[in-house]
């Protein structure tokens, strides 16, 4: 019987303690992409990123249409030209597939590797503004919305918009 109601007493106690802790625990969220692609800063990477692609489209484009042109002067000239030109033809057809895919690649990592550094250089200077906010607002936990498993979140505890509006003013 003691033993009973010293349990029911220690249950109540903890209880009562994850209470008042779980009272004092003040949650936020934020929305790093939105902050990224509606922050004066976010806007500018972004653009300098879609400049960058841009350019190397245009450049595989004139790529493709060289090796484009050889196909077809292939196609159109190969019962008229010598087995010797031909195969020079296909030869350069082939260098020029391979000069395709080796751009290609090289682009494709130009453009991942500018991405990480553009998008890394703003989240160093995201982070702090972030860890202001949540000082100023006495929160104990700050959630990235949507990389966290986070499912519902009021709108009240949203803080994108303050981030934003402190980070354009910080720049």
């Amino acid at each position: 019987m003691i033993k009973m109601v010293f349990r029911t007493a220690l249950f109540a106690v903890v209880i009562g303690f994850a209470t008042v802790a779980m009272a004092q625990v003040n949650i936020a969220v934020i929305d790093i992409q939105r902050v990224v692609t509606d922050s004066d800063a976010g806007k500018e990477a972004l653009g300098r990123l879609q400049q960058l692609q841009e350019a190397k489209i245009a450049e595989g484009r004139a790529i493709q249409e060289q090796l484009d042109a050889l196909r077809e002067q292939l196609s159109k000239q190969r019962f008229t030209l010598t087995e010797a030109k031909v195969a020079e033809l296909s030869k350069e057809i082939e260098d020029k597939g391979i000069e395709m895919r080796r751009f290609q690649d090289d682009a494709q990592r130009e453009l991942d590797e500018a991405r990480r550094t553009a998008l890394g250089g703003l989240e160093e200077r995201i982070l702090p503004v972030i860890d202001e906010v949540g000082i100023e607002k006495n929160m104990t936990l700050i959630f990235n919305k949507f990389q966290s498993g986070l499912v519902y979140a009021s709108e009240g505890i949203d803080i994108t918009d303050e981030v934003i509006r402190r980070f354009n003013t910080a720049q």
